[in-house]
């Protein structure tokens, strides 16, 4: 892909990563760095859940879908960061053996008024498993280096 500035987005415009399958054993390391609740660490005990069995972390889903994003590189020469993200809904329990796969559509851009050099792009994240089902929603607004020949 070739670099991508804010200049070169536009509304409506989507983009697809590739899959990644969640393993039972990195659902649970990552439960027991960063989320230690039973449902995420323990086979067994989940069981007994409203679960009914191991479930991935929402944090944990929501790394892996950042991680899905950066890997395609559409905002490798662009991004400054984002001032936060909204709107992230857990709607479906990931489980071992899940592969999910994210949707990114934008939204919204705007074009810095007093910083020339940068814009704000919303979008809209959609993560599937590998039924197609929805199983986390949320958006980012993404601050974007412009091209420079656009830099007025």
């Amino acid at each position: 892909m070739d670099d991508l500035y804010f200049d070169d987005f536009e509304p409506g415009q989507r983009f697809f990563t590739k899959g990644t399958t969640l393993t039972e054993s990195a659902i649970i390391d990552y439960a027991f760095r960063y989320d230690p609740q039973p449902f995420h660490m323990d086979a067994e005990e989940a069981k007994g859940t409203v679960y009914g069995g191991l479930i991935a972390s929402g944090f944990h889903t929501l790394s892996v879908a950042s991680r899905l994003v950066l890997d395609e590189r559409v905002f490798s020469a662009c991004s400054m960061g984002s001032p936060g993200l909204d709107e992230l809904r857990w709607l479906k329990p990931v489980r071992p053996g899940d592969t999910l796969r994210v949707e990114f559509e934008v939204r919204e851009m705007r074009p810095s008024k007093s910083k020339p050099e940068r814009g704000i792009l919303g979008m809209f994240y959609q993560t599937h498993n590998q039924h197609g089902e929805v199983v986390m929603t949320y958006t980012i607004n993404h601050m974007l280096a412009r091209r420079p020949e656009t830099q007025r």
